[in-house]
């Protein structure tokens, strides 16, 4: 028996209502269930009870044995004070405030039907199984479910603003700033993202500033922060980004300690740090006030024609510095710009609508944008695909993404709105 589960039970009344009772035979009469509380201190707040002849408001507070107000000391705790009544599922002991009153007690075993009680038990009886409800997430009420994917692509967002408000924090406010620290991590995917976010964090942005005009200024910069130009390589472009490197090292007293290392193992050569590094300073050349440009588009192909780079001619030919490759122009890809619009476009975007207060007007072109890039593809994706074809746009990948995370792998299917429906059915 979980505690959230008697939270549920008492906050949506699924017990029967019109027989409750004290443990010392008192009518209990539910006036108002109170404010649920997910912070420290009682369960609920403010509820209004009528219990024998007596009209309360108070606090409530939940357990699964009346014996755990002890196991949690809240009769030490004045914040327990105002608890008018105790609900548990057993009741073993009797309770007090601090100041040695009784609380009147609940026990909730004796009021609660067995269908929804079987419901509970089925719900949470894995057995193997990938996710609690994986047998009869399929026959979801579609309506119900689009609904709670968008509020759950919001919360999504809500989680990565956390990093961006941070990094705002750090820069003071800085928001050109804090863009290229994101798209920096974007550009690295999941092999280098965390050293291409130590990489951006090494370089002031005021210095990208002052050398974005020139291209390969921009691209030594960054390659050289990397530690990519400290081989001993004999070929005409390199040698030059190494003296550009020198140059800009001495200058601006460039450090790079504490960039994390750079890897090329298990990656395509379309995603060598190389190539996406050479198209990130591309991106920052053509572009000198992008952050003013992202929050004023609102069309998806307006991005992709945004974000439509390539890496200098050098890379055409070449992967490595080491090696002459086939040729072919190394322009970022749609797949690879959808990337960036999931991970750093729409929770930029979001964060700078919520501090400057216009998040429900901007909500629904966030949405729309989200709703016109194509689905992620992995195994958590696919999975649910599985279930029940959800997944059309990254809107939903990336709802379905917080849903596994944060609700299905936590065991909270009584906080999500799918656990909720099935036990109510």
């Amino acid at each position: 028996m979980q505690e959230d589960f008697l939270h549920y039970l008492w906050k949506y009344k699924k017990m029967k209502i019109n027989l409750l009772k004290t443990t010392q035979e008192e009518s209990v009469v539910i006036k108002s269930v109170g404010e649920h509380n997910h912070n420290t201190g009682p369960d609920f707040f403010n509820a209004q009870l009528q219990i024998g002849n007596q009209l309360w408001a108070g606090n409530l507070e939940i357990h699964v044995k009346s014996s755990d107000w002890f196991v949690h000391n809240h009769e030490q705790d004045k914040a327990y004070d105002n608890v008018i009544l105790h609900v548990v599922w057993e009741h073993d002991t009797e309770v007090f405030r601090s100041d040695n009153s009784q609380i009147p007690t609940l026990q909730l075993k004796d009021f609660v039907q067995k269908d929804i009680l079987k419901k509970y038990e089925k719900l949470f009886s894995k057995q193997g199984k990938w996710i609690n409800c994986e047998n009869d997430f399929g026959i979801i009420d579609d309506f119900l479910l689009k609904n709670w994917l968008e509020r759950l692509y919001f919360e999504r967002l809500e989680r990565k603003s956390k990093t961006i408000e941070l990094l705002l924090q750090d820069s003071k406010n800085d928001w050109e700033a804090v863009l290229f620290k994101m798209l920096a991590k974007n550009f690295g995917l999941k092999v280098n993202g965390e050293s291409f976010f130590s990489l951006a964090k090494s370089i002031d942005f005021s210095i990208i500033r002052k050398v974005q005009t020139n291209q390969k200024t921009l691209e030594s910069l960054l390659l050289g922060q990397a530690g990519l130009l400290d081989s001993d390589i004999q070929d005409a472009y390199y040698l030059s980004l190494v003296k550009d490197f020198q140059f800009l090292k001495q200058k601006f007293n460039l450090k790079n300690s504490q960039v994390l290392p750079i890897d090329f193992f298990r990656l395509r050569p379309s995603n060598f740090p190389t190539i996406r590094l050479s198209q990130l300073a591309s991106l920052y050349y053509k572009h000198q006030n992008l952050f003013s440009r992202i929050i004023e588009y609102n069309n998806v192909k307006d991005f992709y024609e945004l974000f439509k780079v390539s890496a200098s001619t050098f890379w055409s030919s070449h992967y490595t510095f080491q090696k002459v490759s086939k040729t072919s122009t190394k322009t970022i890809t749609k797949s690879f710009i959808d990337l960036i619009l999931i991970n750093t476009i729409l929770p930029i975007k979001f964060c700078y609508a919520k501090q400057k207060g216009m998040e429900i007007e901007l909500s629904d072109r966030i949405v729309k944008i989200a709703s016109e890039i194509a689905s992620e593809k992995n195994s958590i994706i696919d999975a649910f695909n599985k279930l029940k074809k959800v997944s059309k746009s990254s809107l939903e990948s990336q709802a379905l993404i917080q849903l596994k995370t944060e609700y299905c792998n936590k065991n909270n299917c009584l906080k999500c709105a799918v656990g909720n429906s099935l036990l109510n059915k």
